[in-house]
């Protein structure tokens, strides 16, 4: 595997909007709703997004959130988020390039999808305890990522999420809300 970094989500977002097909792919959608019905029906106080890419999440996300921050690590994916939640007040893109410090201190809720295997295990260790000192206690973590490697990853994709728990340093219970062979869908919430 060759890690792709900032450089090589840049270029992607730069040559196309949506290099993904996250907006128009049907498993991608089911994805999301995965992710909506991890959340819950809202409204949600105060949710972090960390790596919104091109905002295709975080326009599903916005209507449920008084306050959404969505993050991304590229000024083109932060366009385009931009651009995708223009029409919610209550919902922000910013540029954040992790691991670094979050919009806000506390969240109600975070989502991480398709983020971590692109992270160095450094990297990674230290936005799990970011995540854990933000999330406010009984918050929702919700964790989308893919099970089977990509040969851009950092990390191998398999137990992932796994790993990403145990780096917080806290304990647990997780549910997981949908699975296929190729990704899952879990929500976490800390009980100690």
């Amino acid at each position: 595997m060759t890690a792709i970094d900032l450089g090589g989500f840049a270029g992607k977002f730069a040559g196309e909007d949506d290099p993904w097909g996250t907006f128009s792919n049907r498993d991608e959608a089911v994805k999301r709703r995965a992710i909506l019905h991890a959340l819950g029906p809202g409204p949600i106080g105060r949710v972090l997004e960390l790596a919104s890419g091109n905002g295709s999440n975080s326009a599903a996300i916005a209507p449920r959130a008084l306050r959404l921050d969505a993050t991304e690590g590229t000024a083109e994916g932060t366009r385009l988020t931009a651009a995708a939640i223009a029409r919610y007040p209550r919902a922000q893109a910013s540029a954040l390039a992790l691991p670094a410090a979050f919009p806000h201190g506390v969240y109600d809720a975070v989502v991480v999808a398709e983020l971590l295997y692109y992270l160095s295990e450094r990297d990674m260790a230290r936005v799990a305890v970011d995540v854990a000192a933000a999330l406010r206690r009984g918050g929702r973590l919700v964790l989308a990522h893919h099970r089977i490697d990509f040969y851009d990853f950092a990390q191998h994709a398999d137990g992932i999420q796994a790993r990403f728990l145990r780096q917080t340093g806290r304990h647990w219970h997780v549910r997981r809300v949908r699975a296929r062979r190729r990704w899952q869908v879990c929500v976490a919430t800390c009980t100690g």
